[in-house]
């Protein structure tokens, strides 16, 4: 009898502990007490979360001497751009001023050929818009010229500005917004503008080089096999014995024009790679110059 008890015992022993009394229970006022706590815990780390959060909104996540450092190393890099480019303009001059020259010697040929042109109808029009009036290619190819030479003075002359302004800069001394806000609207203002109009007036004397290249090469083609050329344009060129002398000057004209032609146009891409390059480069020193100026205004309200 005995041990059957003591195995019953054993046995409700082994069971998972009963309900907890009802004295073990919360009360209602207590546990809205707890729950008060916790509520008050979470509301007080919910404003020192937005508290931190404001502080880092109000803090710059770089200082205002490293945006000074940014925007000088951006202005360096843009000057020694700049450096490169003026050198380049030497041969760009010097080219206008030979095709200015060389396009007044192939007058005779274009007057000719816009003759021959009426009846043959094989020579190229040289220059977009001139369709109607051939003899106009070479007035309004020197005007484009002439342009072309006042784009390049302009721009030597602006972009010797803008690289004085950047080697007035001294970090040993002390950079000032106001020094690097100097270079960088200047650079967006009056450098990026000047670069873009003298790429584009390059760009229309490769158009006047190539559009006479192709049209003299037609024509030494069309007088190589053919005299119909020279007997319909004696009276243009005005000379005796002008086959044997003319088709010798053209084909030296010719060798010299395609060589140098395709020298300019391979350092005109150079040009135009380069300034591609420059655009997003001034528009940066722009940027970090914005910031810098929100920055101070920032500082000077608190």
């Amino acid at each position: 009898m005995k041990s059957v008890l003591v195995a019953a015992l054993l046995a409700a022993a082994s069971l998972p502990a009963p309900f907890a009394a009802a004295e073990d229970v919360p009360s209602c006022e207590e546990m809205v007490k707890q729950q008060s706590v916790a509520l008050e815990a979470a509301r007080q780390e919910n404003t020192a979360l937005a508290e931190k959060m404001r502080t880092m909104e109000c803090t710059p996540v770089i200082s205002r001497d490293e945006l000074l450092q940014r925007n000088y190393r951006q202005l360096q890099e843009l000057a020694a751009n700049t450096r490169v480019q003026r050198q380049s303009m030497a041969d760009f001059e010097n080219f206008v001023r030979w095709m200015g020259g060389s396009l007044s010697g192939y007058a005779k040929y274009i007057e000719a050929g816009s003759v021959v042109a009426g009846f043959a109808r094989v020579l190229p029009i040289p220059y977009a818009g001139q369709a109607s009036v051939l003899t106009k290619f070479v007035s309004q190819g020197v005007l484009a010229l002439n342009a072309t030479s006042v784009s390049i003075a302009k721009y030597l002359d602006t972009s010797g500005k803008f690289v004085a302004k950047v080697d007035a800069l001294d970090p040993a001394k002390g950079l000032t917004s106001t020094q690097l806000a100097d270079a960088a609207r200047f650079a967006d203002a009056e450098l990026l503008k000047e670069m873009l109009d003298v790429q584009t007036r390059l760009k229309t004397t490769a158009e006047i080089s190539s559009s006479s290249l192709s049209f003299l090469e037609t024509v030494n083609q069309y007088m190589g096999s053919s005299d119909e050329y020279w007997n319909k344009t004696k009276s243009f060129i005005m000379r005796k014995d002008v086959d044997k002398h003319e088709k010798s000057f053209l084909t030296s004209s010719l060798e010299g024009l395609r060589t140098r032609t395709g020298q300019f146009n391979n350092k005109l891409r150079i040009f135009e790679d380069a300034a591609r390059k420059d655009v997003p480069l001034i528009k940066k020193t722009v940027a970090y110059d914005d910031l810098l100026q929100e920055l101070e205004a920032r500082g000077a309200r608190h």
